[in-house]
């Protein structure tokens, strides 16, 4: 009984070791920005940040940090909404 446990534990470590096998289909979580805390969701691979720099463009520091956090477990397009914003954000990243 113990061994079955014990592989169960092998197995998740090596599973942790690859979070591509991972893909968000929603998230929501509150991210605390530099002055106060937002709340950010995924959906269907679209991006979404209560912050106001968000609503003016499609993309803030809050969805770029979490993009580069899960990068290896998001889908293509998820992966790409920050630099579907402008021509500068590909150059930046």
């Amino acid at each position: 009984m113990h061994s079955d446990l014990i592989g169960k534990i092998e197995k998740a470590r090596r599973y942790a070791e690859e979070p591509e096998r991972i893909k968000f289909n929603e998230l929501r979580a509150t991210f605390n920005g530099g002055n106060s805390d937002h709340v950010i969701e995924l959906k269907d691979g679209h991006w979404s940040c209560d912050c106001s720099f968000f609503r003016n463009w499609g993309t803030c520091a809050h969805v770029m940090a979490m993009q580069r956090m899960l990068n290896p477990m998001l889908t293509d397009e998820a992966r790409q909404a920050e630099l579907a914003v402008t021509p500068l954000a590909e150059a930046v990243v």
